[in-house]
């Protein structure tokens, strides 16, 4: 049993000062002035002197094996070890394929899920990569989903991109339908988790499949909306017709033809669209490229899980309240992935949360009900760390 006690708390609503009671690996008990437990529990008690605390990060877009490839085999990322994911304030992941779908594969996927969660974190996958036919592993979305516990979504399915197989309007459909109905006979979220490149279409498949459709909007979840200011916009649309769109927290140079996520945030807020539609992902341990005339890579980056928490960091410091700030990042992505017990800091959840240091970066980090992260330093680490 472990005792926060005098925490100003964030469910990620703004709670103040409270004590918070783990037990295990779940909260069991918040309130002012928790009453003290007897001394044979030998409870460990944590005095956090007024330190703000939030749900630990949900990053919905992870390469938990490595992506990148493009530029031939020497550019494969690494997979990414534990510590960087919780040195960062991130306790769930959902990893993914992209581009590279061939020598990266489904069963490999789901082998770093299930080493993650051995690890102390929980993590997910979404079946499939960039390229139709999907890659799977029991030979279609549908039962990848039903059969398999960790598989909760398809994607990331490429589109508006030259790197995708240019679907058409009924195989993104297809594809949505599947995934739709998996997810009805699971409970599970049953996303269709969309890539939007930069090409000149941008979501209009999406916005024609909703059209020609009866599925639920909340099925489709494009992500890097915010990569073009024109694609932001026509992303923003697709939100208020029901839609989440997931932005990813990329460095963004002074002058570039795109939004950072701090930026994106405060101009869809400033628009008053729908404040639970919007989510934020790392692409941590992604390639994000930049491309020539001729499709050849010219330069490339590496997605970085300390991404979200900087851009939390940049909303606080501009004036965003901490409460609005981390819903993006915590009960939004949540709520999309249909995961109960993740994303806030009420009694019956999962003990995920971070204790924020004075510039609102991850000082202690918490998982599963057991420490992870101790004055910013990883104390549990991975076998290979």
């Amino acid at each position: 049993m472990k005792v926060l006690k005098n925490a100003d708390l964030y469910t990620p609503k703004h709670v103040g000062i409270s004590d918070v009671l783990v037990a295990g690996t779940h909260i069991v008990r918040i309130g002012p002035s928790l009453p003290s437990l007897p001394s044979a529990l030998e409870a460990e008690v944590t005095d956090l002197d007024g330190a703000r605390i939030i749900p630990g990060l949900v990053d919905c877009h992870v390469h938990v094996t490595g992506g990148g490839g493009e530029a031939g085999a020497r550019s494969r990322v690494p997979p990414l070890p534990i510590s960087e994911f919780t040195r960062h304030g991130v306790t769930t992941v959902v990893g993914l394929l992209g581009t590279d779908d061939v020598t990266r594969t489904t069963a490999s996927l789901l082998a770093a899920v299930r080493g993650l969660n051995e690890e102390g974190i929980t993590a997910f996958g979404l079946t499939g990569g960039y390229h139709l036919p999907p890659v799977t592993l029991t030979g279609s979305v549908r039962t990848d989903i039903v059969h398999l516990d960790s598989v909760i979504g398809v994607g990331e399915i490429a589109v508006s991109d030259h790197r995708s197989s240019h679907p058409s309007v009924e195989e993104l459909l297809r594809l949505a339908s599947d995934a739709h109905v998996a997810g009805m006979m699971t409970g599970k979220a049953g996303i269709l988790h969309l890539h939007v490149g930069d090409g000149p279409r941008g979501v209009s498949l999406i916005d024609e499949a909703l059209a020609r459709s009866e599925l639920p909007p909340r099925v489709f979840h494009p992500t890097h909306v915010n990569r073009r200011q024109a694609l932001f916009d026509e992303a923003m649309d697709l939100a208020e017709k029901g839609v989440t769109i997931d932005l990813t927290a990329i460095r963004v140079a002074s002058g570039e033809d795109a939004w950072s996520a701090a930026d994106a945030l405060r101009r869809y807020w400033d628009r008053g669209a729908p404040d639970d539609r919007v989510t934020v992902s790392s692409d941590a341990g992604g390639c994000i490229p930049s491309f020539d005339a001729d499709g050849r890579i010219t330069e490339f980056e590496i997605g970085q899980t300390g991404s979200l928490m900087t851009t939390v960091a940049d909303l606080v410091d501009t004036g965003v309240s901490l409460e609005q700030a981390v819903q993006p990042f915590t009960s939004n992505p949540a709520q999309l992935l249909r995961l109960a017990r993740k994303g806030r800091l009420v009694e019956g959840a999962d003990a995920d949360l971070v204790v924020l240091d004075s510039t609102t970066g991850a000082k202690d980090v918490m998982a599963g009900g057991t420490w992870h992260v101790r004055d910013g330093a990883a104390v549990v680490r991975g076998a290979f760390e």
